[in-house]
């Protein structure tokens, strides 16, 4: 993220930054975006998931950028250094807890946030949480041309999942013949309680594709096996029953704090996995004319997952203990003369076999004269997803466990957006309009099995079923009502129906009633060019993030068959976010300094309920945050060709109202920390080298909503951090490239819940005709 040069001052003075001049400028299909009276414009012929005008504040990468500056492994890598972004990623290749965190949303909110690659939707949002993080896995690093993040639900074009940030990925098209190739390696020496084991992982991809006349193509394909570290633990709180006569003696134990700062003993892994995962992109794109162009996107995706666990235990002879001596159920043993019992739960094992598959369809006409338009239709589909779990009820079934089938889950999306410019290009009003509908269907069935490794379904357990579904239509008029002067003014209309909800237990079953709701949500932004080089801009709107199919619809029954965990008639969150921001230039640099506020009504928590015996999914009264976020990009400091991008954000979130949990009232959002921040430092002291250092830091939080988490350092915990991450990267050739990186150069343990990795080291070798 560097300055635009003066001659290009036509989009400045906001993130036209991003034009800066990079080995890559200006090669590919889609242009960086650029500005004129404070309002982000989006060009390019590519279909995009962007509107025309944008009345928010913009961050973004080129390949060039991600290539010097990143270990990049996943895509999600690309968004380290962003400003107020943090991706919960614990593992190369984590594809069920990477979940996007923002100003005033934690990193247990996934559906808060919306991620696309190439007007297509990445987000699953079929829930809110760990489990339904977007599908990063459908986007390569190798395959990117640029990344931009749109903060705050300030455009009428885009559902109230919006409201912390919009990632958009703009995938490479080529203008001719062109093919690459790359192979990584990585590693992390993990030391953490009982586990001192190197883990290592490959990755490869290939990537080709051409152009001839008005078709093109490309294919991207990629392989990864990860070997991730240890994430969860068999723990126990320090008994006060003495070893009882039969207790096996055992050795090993770690004698530690958790996370409320009670006496614990961690006994073993409960949970590592072995991750494979391939990846397949198929695009063609077919220009009828020089404005007209049609676009087909395929994309697969399959995981091969099995998770491990390891005990620490052992017993006099040195042979390792867990629950399997007594039949796979449970084990008494005796720790320093305390009684303690395993069961299968301390020690579960598991395996996943996901194949998904997407689709994407549009048609564009792009003259940025009078009138523009674009019709897509995208398809996300669970073709396979069986996971198998180690589960035995008793001795006789040492081998059972469950089996949970997702096949014909899925959503799809459907939108027409025009833009009309009544007097042509540079006309006082351009308007951005559209339909959308977007889709969602949860299919999930949990049996139980003899075998859970390859057995065939017994008996139902569990069911969970669902339907939602969004139409929606907006306006957004950007008005130039005055010289140096914009206002962009929207309002989006929506209509949303939950029906075909289920939810089952072996021999309970309710069927929840449809429902439906409308709302509009009115979005306002103003614009001032102070000078040439300056712009203060206000921008305020409404988000309605409606409940999704899994916070309605995934609960279960008491002993008397009443359902007990989960509301059907969850409220939606309503949020109204403001934020105030001036940007410029000073020479070669760019400054950006945002105020920002966000009241949410109605937020979507898990809490317990009234009588404190069961966690569900409720409506929290009213959450506040208020704060600012810094940012700066610099070109040749100190030295030439060292460009510094930096960032800074306090955010005060708060809970001010919870009539179903009175004890949080007062404290913080839930994994939202009161300070974070990086800095990016890129040398490139000729056109072969390229180094990079980057610090990352995230201040004190607490993963509940009470604050009675104040161990962050431990398991379960959130704690503070601060990283460093180097990377060297050399061109050996016009075709060769090599790099090595560590993250985590300082070996900071920190947590997230889980773990995340300590010190890493990459390799990677790629090749570009």
């Amino acid at each position: 993220m560097v300055p635009i040069p003066r001659a290009m001052r036509r989009m400045t003075p906001l993130a036209a930054a991003l034009a800066a001049a990079s080995p890559w400028a200006g090669a590919h299909d889609t242009p960086p975006p650029g500005h004129e009276g404070g309002v982000v414009i989006i060009t390019g012929a590519q279909p995009t998931s962007l509107p025309t005008r944008l009345p928010t504040t913009i961050e973004g990468l080129t390949a060039a950028e991600i290539a010097d500056s990143i270990n990049a492994t996943d895509s999600e890598d690309a968004l380290k250094y962003l400003p107020s972004l943090l991706v919960r990623k614990r593992y190369a290749g984590d594809y069920n807890h990477a979940v996007l965190s923002t100003r005033a949303s934690g990193t247990g909110n996934s559906a808060r946030s919306m991620v696309y690659a190439d007007g297509v939707l990445l987000s699953n949002l079929l829930g809110n949480g760990a489990g339904f993080t977007p599908r990063w896995g459908l986007v390569t690093p190798e395959e990117i041309e640029r990344v931009d993040v749109l903060y705050g639900p300030f455009s009428a074009a885009y559902p109230g999942n919006s409201v912390g940030a919009v990632v958009d990925y703009v995938t490479r098209m080529p203008k001719a013949f062109e093919a690459h190739a790359k192979v990584g390696l990585f590693t992390q020496p993990v030391d953490l309680y009982g586990d001192h084991a190197t883990r290592s992982g490959w990755q490869s991809s290939a990537s080709v594709g051409s152009r001839s006349g008005g078709l093109a193509w490309w294919l991207n394909a990629s392989h990864l096996d990860s070997d991730g570290q240890p994430l969860v633990f068999a723990t126990r709180a320090l008994s006060a029953t003495p070893a009882q006569p039969g207790d096996v003696r055992v050795s090993g134990a770690f004698a530690g704090k958790d996370l409320k700062n009670a006496d614990a003993l961690l006994l073993g892994s409960s949970a590592q996995y072995r991750t494979r995962q391939d990846h397949l992109k198929a695009k063609l794109s077919y220009d009828f004319t020089p404005t007209l162009r049609a676009a087909y996107t395929f994309g697969g995706w399959r995981n091969d997952a099995q998770g491990h666990a390891a005990s620490y235990l052992r017993d006099a002879g040195g042979a390792v203990v867990d629950n399997t001596r007594s039949g796979g159920i449970t084990q008494a043993i005796d720790v320093d003369g305390r009684h303690y019992v395993l069961t299968a739960a301390d020690f579960p094992r598991s395996g996943e076999q996901l194949e998904h598959q997407m689709h994407a369809l549009s048609i564009k006409r792009h003259t940025h004269e009078v009138f523009d338009w674009e019709l897509a239709a995208s398809s996300y589909r669970y073709a396979r997803d069986l996971a198998r779990a180690y589960a035995p009820a008793d001795a006789a079934q040492a081998d059972a466990g469950r089996i949970t089938d997702q096949q014909g889950t899925g959503w799809n999306t459907l939108a027409l957006r025009i833009v009309w410019r009544p007097a042509g290009e540079g006309g006082e009003h351009v308007v951005d309009a559209g339909l959308q509908q977007d889709s969602f269907r949860l299919r999930q069935q949990v049996w139980s099995t003899d075998d859970w490794q390859a057995g065939a379904p017994a008996s139902a357990a569990s069911a969970f079923c669902g339907d939602t579904r969004l139409r929606s239509a907006y306006a957004q008029d950007t008005w130039a009502f005055a010289p140096r002067w914009k206002a962009v003014l929207g309002l989006r209309a929506e209509s949303w129906r939950a029906w075909n909800g289920l939810t089952a237990s072996g021999s309970h079953r309710f069927d929840h009633p449809a429902r439906s709701e409308t709302h509009a949500s009115p979005k306002a932004a103003l614009a001032y060019e102070l000078s040439a080089d300056w712009v203060v801009k206000a921008s305020t709107g409404r988000a309605l993030r409606m409940p999704t199919v899994s916070e309605l619809y995934q609960g279960g029954f008491d002993n008397s068959g009443v359902l007990r965990n989960n509301d059907p008639d969850l409220k939606p969150e309503d949020s109204w976010t403001t934020e105030l921001s001036t940007e410029g230039d000073v020479g070669r640099h760019r400054l950006r300094a945002t105020l920002f506020h966000e009241g949410t009504r109605n937020a979507l928590y898990a809490q317990p309920n009234a009588a404190g015996t069961v966690t569900t999914v409720q409506n929290v009264g009213r959450i506040r945050t208020l704060g600012i976020e810094l940012a700066a990009q610099a070109r040749d400091l100190p030295l030439k060709g060292v460009d510094l991008s930096s960032n800074v954000t306090y955010a005060d979130s708060r809970i001010q109202r919870n009539d179903g949990f009175p004890a949080s009232v007062g404290h913080w959002q839930p994994r939202v920390p009161r300070w974070r921040a990086t800095l990016l430092a890129t040398w490139r002291p000729d056109d072969r080298w390229a180094t990079s250092l980057g610090i990352r830091h995230s201040g004190r939080q607490y993963g509940t909503l009470d604050g009675s988490d104040p161990n962050g350092h431990a398991y379960r915990g959130v704690s503070p951090y601060l990283v460093a991450d180097l990377r060297v990267r050399y061109r050996l050739s016009r075709q060769w490239t090599a790099a090595i990186g560590i993250d985590n150069l300082n070996n900071d343990r920190y947590w997230n819940f889980h773990p995340y990795p300590q010190r890493s080291y990459s390799a990677e070798l790629s090749f570009d005709l």
